[in-house]
Protein backbone atom coordinates (compact mmCIF):
# COMPACT_ATOMS: atom_id res chain seq x y z
CA UNK A 1 0.00 0.00 0.00
CA UNK A 2 1.19 3.63 -1.47
CA UNK A 3 2.37 5.72 2.42
CA UNK A 4 -0.26 8.82 2.45
CA UNK A 5 0.67 12.23 1.87
CA UNK A 6 1.87 14.64 4.17
CA UNK A 7 -0.37 17.76 5.04
CA UNK A 8 1.36 20.80 5.54
CA UNK A 9 0.77 20.60 8.90
CA UNK A 10 2.12 17.41 9.06
CA UNK A 11 5.20 19.25 7.15
CA UNK A 12 5.46 21.61 9.75
CA UNK A 13 5.14 19.28 12.74
CA UNK A 14 7.98 17.05 11.38
CA UNK A 15 10.43 19.56 10.01
CA UNK A 16 13.26 18.94 11.97
CA UNK A 17 13.51 15.17 11.71
CA UNK A 18 12.85 15.29 8.13
CA UNK A 19 16.07 16.58 8.10
CA UNK A 20 17.76 13.86 9.05
CA UNK A 21 20.07 12.30 6.50
CA UNK A 22 17.83 9.68 4.29
CA UNK A 23 14.29 10.42 6.63
CA UNK A 24 13.18 12.91 4.42
CA UNK A 25 9.40 13.31 3.60
CA UNK A 26 9.66 9.27 2.36
CA UNK A 27 10.49 8.16 5.33
CA UNK A 28 8.21 10.48 7.16
CA UNK A 29 5.45 9.30 5.29
CA UNK A 30 5.74 5.75 5.94
CA UNK A 31 5.99 6.46 9.94
CA UNK A 32 2.71 8.08 8.87
CA UNK A 33 1.00 4.85 7.12
CA UNK A 34 2.63 2.40 9.95
CA UNK A 35 1.01 0.51 12.49
CA UNK A 36 3.09 -0.14 15.86
CA UNK A 37 1.55 -2.23 19.06
CA UNK A 38 3.26 -1.62 21.75
CA UNK A 39 2.60 -3.95 24.61
CA UNK A 40 2.51 -2.33 27.80
CA UNK A 41 2.21 1.01 29.25
CA UNK A 42 3.81 0.96 31.90
CA UNK A 43 7.79 2.30 32.60
CA UNK A 44 9.05 0.96 28.91
CA UNK A 45 5.37 1.96 27.27
CA UNK A 46 5.33 5.55 28.73
CA UNK A 47 8.28 6.78 27.24
CA UNK A 48 8.23 4.40 23.85
CA UNK A 49 4.69 4.99 23.33
CA UNK A 50 5.33 8.63 23.92
CA UNK A 51 8.36 9.35 21.32
CA UNK A 52 6.53 7.49 18.55
CA UNK A 53 3.78 9.59 19.05
CA UNK A 54 5.66 13.07 18.55
CA UNK A 55 7.61 11.11 15.65
CA UNK A 56 4.37 10.91 14.06
CA UNK A 57 3.39 7.09 13.77
CA UNK A 58 -0.07 7.07 12.08
CA UNK A 59 -1.39 4.34 13.78
CA UNK A 60 -0.61 3.03 17.62
CA UNK A 61 -2.47 -0.08 19.45
CA UNK A 62 -1.24 0.29 23.19
CA UNK A 63 -2.33 -2.63 25.36
CA UNK A 64 -2.63 -3.40 29.37
CA UNK A 65 -5.18 -4.63 30.91
CA UNK A 66 -3.91 -3.39 34.55
CA UNK A 67 -4.45 -0.04 35.99
CA UNK A 68 -2.23 2.83 37.37
CA UNK A 69 -1.41 2.79 41.32
CA UNK A 70 0.43 5.30 43.40
CA UNK A 71 3.51 2.62 43.33
CA UNK A 72 3.46 3.68 39.72
CA UNK A 73 4.23 7.29 39.37
CA UNK A 74 7.58 7.09 39.97
CA UNK A 75 8.22 5.70 36.31
CA UNK A 76 5.33 5.46 34.35
CA UNK A 77 4.94 9.19 32.52
CA UNK A 78 1.46 8.49 30.66
CA UNK A 79 -0.52 8.14 34.06
CA UNK A 80 -1.11 10.55 36.79
CA UNK A 81 -2.81 11.12 40.56
CA UNK A 82 -5.68 11.44 38.75
CA UNK A 83 -5.40 8.62 36.26
CA UNK A 84 -5.04 5.91 39.85
CA UNK A 85 -7.91 3.14 38.85
CA UNK A 86 -8.43 4.00 35.28
CA UNK A 87 -6.98 1.15 32.86
CA UNK A 88 -3.42 1.91 31.69
CA UNK A 89 -4.26 1.49 27.76
CA UNK A 90 -7.17 3.95 27.78
CA UNK A 91 -4.92 6.22 30.11
CA UNK A 92 -1.98 5.81 27.70
CA UNK A 93 -4.75 6.71 24.77
CA UNK A 94 -6.02 10.18 26.65
CA UNK A 95 -2.32 10.93 27.45
CA UNK A 96 -0.59 10.29 24.07
CA UNK A 97 -4.04 11.77 21.90
CA UNK A 98 -3.17 15.17 24.10
CA UNK A 99 0.34 15.00 23.05
CA UNK A 100 -0.24 14.17 19.28
CA UNK A 101 -4.32 14.49 18.22
CA UNK A 102 -3.36 14.13 14.46
CA UNK A 103 -2.65 10.30 14.85
CA UNK A 104 -4.59 7.58 15.62
CA UNK A 105 -4.04 6.03 19.05
CA UNK A 106 -6.19 3.22 19.48
CA UNK A 107 -6.40 1.48 23.78
CA UNK A 108 -6.42 -2.44 23.94
CA UNK A 109 -7.64 -2.99 27.89
CA UNK A 110 -7.13 -7.27 27.24
CA UNK A 111 -4.43 -9.73 28.60
CA UNK A 112 -1.91 -10.51 26.16
CA UNK A 113 -1.93 -14.60 26.30
CA UNK A 114 -1.61 -17.44 23.68
CA UNK A 115 -5.25 -16.70 22.77
CA UNK A 116 -5.53 -13.30 22.70
CA UNK A 117 -2.61 -12.08 20.91
CA UNK A 118 -2.99 -12.33 17.76
CA UNK A 119 -5.96 -10.55 17.03
CA UNK A 120 -4.39 -7.72 19.52
CA UNK A 121 -1.22 -7.43 17.43
CA UNK A 122 -3.53 -7.75 14.70
CA UNK A 123 -1.72 -5.69 11.68
CA UNK A 124 1.36 -4.12 13.54
CA UNK A 125 4.35 -3.67 11.13
CA UNK A 126 6.71 -4.07 14.38
CA UNK A 127 5.69 -5.18 18.33
CA UNK A 128 7.33 -3.22 21.18
CA UNK A 129 7.95 -5.39 23.79
CA UNK A 130 7.32 -2.96 26.90
CA UNK A 131 6.08 -5.76 29.49
CA UNK A 132 7.86 -6.88 33.06
CA UNK A 133 6.82 -10.77 32.49
CA UNK A 134 8.76 -13.13 30.59
CA UNK A 135 5.23 -15.21 30.15
CA UNK A 136 3.89 -12.94 28.09
CA UNK A 137 6.95 -11.77 25.96
CA UNK A 138 7.26 -15.40 25.21
CA UNK A 139 3.72 -14.87 23.69
CA UNK A 140 4.98 -12.28 22.07
CA UNK A 141 7.85 -13.34 20.75
CA UNK A 142 5.61 -16.75 18.65
CA UNK A 143 3.44 -14.03 17.65
CA UNK A 144 6.08 -11.89 15.74
CA UNK A 145 7.20 -15.13 14.67
CA UNK A 146 4.39 -16.52 13.56
CA UNK A 147 3.37 -12.87 11.52
CA UNK A 148 6.95 -12.22 10.23
CA UNK A 149 7.25 -9.06 11.71
CA UNK A 150 9.95 -7.45 14.37
CA UNK A 151 9.95 -7.58 17.85
CA UNK A 152 12.11 -4.50 20.20
CA UNK A 153 12.74 -6.53 23.16
CA UNK A 154 13.87 -4.39 26.22
CA UNK A 155 14.13 -4.69 29.77
CA UNK A 156 14.95 -3.09 32.75
CA UNK A 157 16.18 -3.68 36.48
CA UNK A 158 17.45 -0.81 38.84
CA UNK A 159 19.95 1.32 37.08
CA UNK A 160 20.53 -1.28 34.71
CA UNK A 161 19.09 -1.90 30.76
CA UNK A 162 18.51 -4.23 28.35
CA UNK A 163 17.61 -3.98 24.05
CA UNK A 164 17.76 -5.66 21.13
CA UNK A 165 15.94 -5.85 17.61
CA UNK A 166 15.07 -9.46 17.17
CA UNK A 167 14.04 -10.68 13.26
CA UNK A 168 13.64 -14.12 12.84
CA UNK A 169 14.83 -15.65 10.53
CA UNK A 170 18.34 -13.24 10.35
CA UNK A 171 18.01 -12.73 14.43
CA UNK A 172 17.83 -15.27 17.11
CA UNK A 173 14.15 -15.19 18.87
CA UNK A 174 13.38 -13.95 22.12
CA UNK A 175 13.24 -17.73 22.83
CA UNK A 176 16.78 -18.42 21.59
CA UNK A 177 18.18 -15.52 24.29
CA UNK A 178 16.11 -16.54 27.17
CA UNK A 179 15.29 -20.38 26.87
CA UNK A 180 13.67 -20.36 30.40
CA UNK A 181 12.02 -17.20 32.72
CA UNK A 182 13.87 -15.94 36.11
CA UNK A 183 12.62 -16.38 39.13
CA UNK A 184 10.17 -14.10 39.42
CA UNK A 185 10.88 -11.13 41.86
CA UNK A 186 9.42 -7.38 42.71
CA UNK A 187 12.48 -5.45 40.77
CA UNK A 188 14.00 -1.98 41.83
CA UNK A 189 13.18 0.79 39.28
CA UNK A 190 13.97 4.56 39.18
CA UNK A 191 11.88 6.49 36.70
CA UNK A 192 15.33 7.32 34.25
CA UNK A 193 16.12 3.82 33.83
CA UNK A 194 13.36 2.65 31.76
CA UNK A 195 13.31 6.10 30.31
CA UNK A 196 16.63 5.75 28.68
CA UNK A 197 15.48 1.94 27.33
CA UNK A 198 12.06 2.93 26.68
CA UNK A 199 13.76 5.74 24.57
CA UNK A 200 16.00 3.75 22.72
CA UNK A 201 13.11 1.45 22.01
CA UNK A 202 11.30 4.19 19.88
CA UNK A 203 14.30 4.55 17.98
CA UNK A 204 15.13 1.97 16.94
CA UNK A 205 11.08 1.42 16.02
CA UNK A 206 11.05 4.57 14.03
CA UNK A 207 14.89 3.32 12.30
CA UNK A 208 13.37 0.52 11.59
CA UNK A 209 10.34 2.08 9.39
CA UNK A 210 11.79 4.96 8.05
CA UNK A 211 14.46 3.22 6.90
CA UNK A 212 17.43 5.14 8.51
CA UNK A 213 20.84 3.76 10.20
CA UNK A 214 20.80 -0.17 11.36
CA UNK A 215 19.06 -1.84 13.60
CA UNK A 216 20.53 -4.03 16.70
CA UNK A 217 20.25 -7.17 14.61
CA UNK A 218 22.05 -10.26 16.37
CA UNK A 219 23.30 -7.54 19.12
CA UNK A 220 22.34 -7.04 22.40
CA UNK A 221 22.90 -3.70 24.06
CA UNK A 222 23.19 -3.63 27.74
CA UNK A 223 22.64 -0.14 29.79
CA UNK A 224 24.83 0.19 33.17
CA UNK A 225 23.58 3.75 34.84
CA UNK A 226 25.98 3.38 37.57
CA UNK A 227 28.39 3.81 35.71
CA UNK A 228 27.12 5.40 32.50
CA UNK A 229 28.33 2.75 30.34
CA UNK A 230 27.05 1.05 27.10
CA UNK A 231 28.31 -2.47 26.24
CA UNK A 232 26.79 -4.25 22.66
CA UNK A 233 27.60 -7.82 22.45
CA UNK A 234 26.77 -10.20 19.93
CA UNK A 235 23.66 -12.96 20.19
CA UNK A 236 23.34 -16.39 18.44
CA UNK A 237 20.32 -18.61 17.52
CA UNK A 238 19.67 -21.91 19.21
CA UNK A 239 19.56 -24.19 16.22
CA UNK A 240 17.32 -26.33 18.56
CA UNK A 241 14.91 -23.75 19.71
CA UNK A 242 11.34 -24.61 19.92
CA UNK A 243 10.13 -21.48 18.25
CA UNK A 244 12.32 -20.65 15.70
CA UNK A 245 14.95 -23.49 15.28
CA UNK A 246 14.77 -26.65 13.57
CA UNK A 247 14.13 -28.79 16.62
Amino acid sequence: MKPPELTEMDQERYHRQMMIAGWGEEGQRRLKGARVFVAGAGGLGSPASIYLAVAGVGHITICDFDSPELSNLNRQILHNDSRIGVNKAESARMSLTQINPSIEVEAAPSRIDADTVDDLVGEADIIVDCMDNFPTRYVLNECAVRKGIPFVHGSIWGLEGKLTFIQVPETPCFQCLFPAPPEKALFPVVGATPGVIGCLQAMETLKYLTGVGSNLKGRMLLWDGEDMEFTVCEVKKNPSCPVCGAG
